[in-house]
Parts: structure tokens; C-alpha cells; sequence
């Protein structure tokens, strides 16, 4: 039997995600969480196999948390998952350490499937990612500017981009508004934007706000 946690800040996604999986012998949802504190509090307290991680809940952030979560229980196997676009954070979840990565928006047998690849030792991305990814090495494909972030300064370009202030990302990573303050000029630097409205508009346009 395969022990899952589902981690997503919307029940209506917690929902469905379990009346996909209830079907499934060999399957067994363990518990639910709603935000980065709920998702330690569960791992400390029961047996989990599996994850399914949304990578967008409020607060710390299911792709901030990762490495936290494997450094703390190591054999623990991460299925993240998101609405958002995959060329961009399939990337960053894996080099993160999830072992799979899957679109909301695909089929209920594609999360199945992923759930029993990982679970087997392997690693699962989609047909059409590793697409993508063999596409982009073929033809020699430029990174966009965001692709050169490291993960701290993704999440905080994506809390800027989605109108948070200097203090209030600071509170949320439990950071200094100093250290939020210059992770945001090397994201000005790295991107080469001038400021927090062109912050707002390039996440808008690459689909990678908060807000969208």
C-alpha cells in the first residue's frame, strides 16, 4: 500500500485529487494538508510515502519547502503539482529534488501513473516536457531571464510580481526586508528590469505571477 499526502491550499483540488485516487487498491490517501506548517506537522505524525506537492500554496511555497522536506525525511518520494506553466517549474521542482513533476491539468490516468513510476524509483515528467526538453537542446533554445534565478530569487521575483511589498515577502520567508531587498536588485540585474512594475508585468506575461 502506497501512503499519500495531499498538499493544496484549495479543497476543491484536495477533493478531486481523492476521488481520483479512491478507486485505487494499492493507494491510500493518509492525510491532507493546506500550507508548508500543516505538510511538517503531518510527516512528523505519520507513515507517508508519497507527497503531492502544490508547488503555489500561500505563504511558503510548496517549491520553497522542497528541499526543507527532503533534508528532514529524506526517503520521503515528492510528486509536485501545479496549474502552472510546465517548461518553467518542472525544471526548478526537479533540480529542487521532487521526483515527478504533473500539470493539474492533466489526465486522471497521467497521475496514476506518475504516483507508481515514482513510487517504482523513477522519476516522471510528461511526454510532452521531455518534448520540450529535447526540442530546447536540439535547437540550441535561450534560456528566458528568469530561467537564470536560483530558486530563492524565483520566489521572491513571483511574490514582487504579484504586488507584495519588501516586508510583507520578508514575513513570509522569515527573512530580513534587507536580504528580501537584495535578492530583489539581483533579480533587477539578472532580468535586466528596472523596477517593481516591470517586475509585475514580465511575470504576467511569462505566466509565472502569483496572481495567474
Amino acid at each position: 500500500m502506497i501512503s499519500i499526502l495531499i498538499a493544496d491550499d484549495h479543497p476543491v483540488v484536495r477533493r478531486g485529487l481523492k476521488e481520483i485516487l479512491k478507486e485505487e487498491k494499492d493507494l491510500k490517501i493518509v492525510d491532507e494538508a493546506s500550507s508548508a506548517p500543516e505538510v511538517f506537522n503531518v510527516l512528523r505524525q505519520k507513515k507517508i510515502d508519497i507527497i503531492l506537492l502544490d508547488i503555489s500554496m500561500p505563504g511558503r511555497s510548496g517549491l520553497d519547502i522542497i528541499p526543507d522536506i527532503l533534508n528532514e525525511f529524506p526517503s520521503l518520494l515528492i510528486l509536485a503539482i501545479s496549474a502552472l506553466q510546465e517548461e518553467t517549474f518542472a525544471k526548478r521542482v526537479i533540480k529542487a529534488g521532487a521526483h515527478g513533476y504533473l500539470n493539474k491539468e492533466s489526465a486522471p490516468e497521467q497521475l496514476i501513473q506518475a504516483i507508481r513510476r515514482i513510487y517504482s524509483g523513477k522519476r516522471y515528467i510528461s511526454e510532452k516536457f521531455s518534448e520540450q526538453l529535447a526540442e530546447s537542446f536540439v535547437k540550441g533554445k535561450k534560456n528566458k531571464p528568469h530561467d537564470d534565478l536560483s530558486d530563492r530569487e524565483f520566489e521572491v521575483l513571483r511574490y514582487l510580481g504579484s504586488g507584495k511589498t519588501i516586508n510583507e515577502i520578508a514575513g513570509i520567508l522569515k527573512l530580513s526586508a534587507t536580504t528580501i531587498s537584495t535578492y530583489r536588485a539581483r533579480i533587477l540585474s539578472k532580468t535586466g528590469l528596472k523596477n517593481n512594475s516591470d517586475l509585475v508585468k514580465y511575470c504576467l506575461n511569462e505566466n509565472i505571477s502569483l496572481l495567474g
